[in-house]
């Protein structure tokens, strides 16, 4: 039998991996050392838990059985560790963020650096990416997303408000009058953000009951938001961005809002976990954190 609780962290650690060699990024060690020690593991089981080659490998029936046995029991006892510290008022352990990149750096790596500093005990892991998979609930304690997520177990937590605006920046209205109804982009130069899915080219507007769906045509598009952001910026067309990634530009003048009269739909920022009940002490004190943070006013509506 494995004689050491970090045998059955580092199985789950490379069961959540999508490949070894993912499992050697995230353990920070080789993929040669990964399979060394799960051949370790096999032989003290006396079991084969995988079938491995050297881009992917697939648990066997009995790997399955003891991935799922071992998770629950890691599980309870990371439960167990949390209540205890949590009567003794300790905060410590390791917490496990996920984050979008723009709003990771701009605003929840500063968030992480404080909450750390309240807490010196507490390390925290923090990874950012524009891609939200079902199977990163497992990963992390909380995943900070912008936006709906369709087809998800979470749970979404509000931290703060998020509206998202069209722009245009100064030299691009002067060649090109800014459109008076959302009809008129179809005659317009657009910039389009490749995200969550989402059907990008397809801009939805609403003003008091009347609804418009507009199909735009979109001359560049990209799927990091800072480089749509730059485009608009250089009077490339009209773009759709978040009110926080905007607010400090439109306060400028180095972009202009149009048709702000029509509102699109709102993307808020949130906090998702599994459920709140299987939350661990550190999530929820950070989740609170993060509420408090942004709030009566997040920092982009100050």
């Amino acid at each position: 039998m494995p004689h050491d609780i970090t045998d059955l962290r580092f199985f789950v650690t490379i069961t959540e991996s999508r490949s070894l060699a993912e499992a050697a990024r995230r353990l920070d060690v080789t993929p040669s050392a990964v399979s060394q020690r799960l051949r370790q593991l096999e032989s003290r089981l006396g079991l084969q838990l995988a079938h491995r080659s050297t881009r992917r490998f697939v648990l066997t029936e009995e790997g399955e059985l003891f991935h799922a046995g071992v998770a629950a029991l890691l599980a309870d006892l990371d439960r167990l560790v949390d209540s205890l510290r949590e009567r003794s008022g300790e905060v410590a352990g390791t917490l496990h963020v996920g984050g979008p990149l723009g709003f990771g750096r701009t605003y929840l790596a500063g968030a992480i650096a404080d909450f750390q500093s309240l807490h010196p005990r507490l390390k925290v892991s923090l990874t950012l990416s524009d891609v939200v998979a079902p199977a990163d609930s497992n990963r992390f304690d909380m995943i900070v997303h912008i936006g709906s997520l369709a087809d998800s177990s979470m749970v979404a937590y509000p931290i703060a408000p998020n509206a998202r605006f069209i722009c245009a920046a100064p030299a691009y209205l002067a060649r090109r009058p800014a459109p008076r109804e959302p009809r008129e982009l179809a005659q317009h130069d657009c910039i389009v953000l490749r995200e969550n899915n989402e059907d990008v080219t397809l801009w939805r507007f609403r003003k008091k009951r009347s609804e418009v769906a507009v199909r735009v045509p979109a001359i560049l598009s990209s799927n990091d938001g800072d480089v749509a952001k730059q485009w608009a910026l250089r009077g490339k067309g009209l773009f759709v961005r978040s009110e926080w990634d905007v607010a400090e530009s439109l306060a400028a003048g180095r972009l202009v809002r149009v048709l702000a009269d029509w509102t699109l739909p709102d993307a808020d920022v949130v906090a998702l976990a599994v459920r709140r009940a299987g939350m661990s002490a550190r999530a929820k004190l950070f989740l609170s954190f993060l509420q408090a943070r942004f709030h009566p006013l997040p920092p982009w509506r100050r």
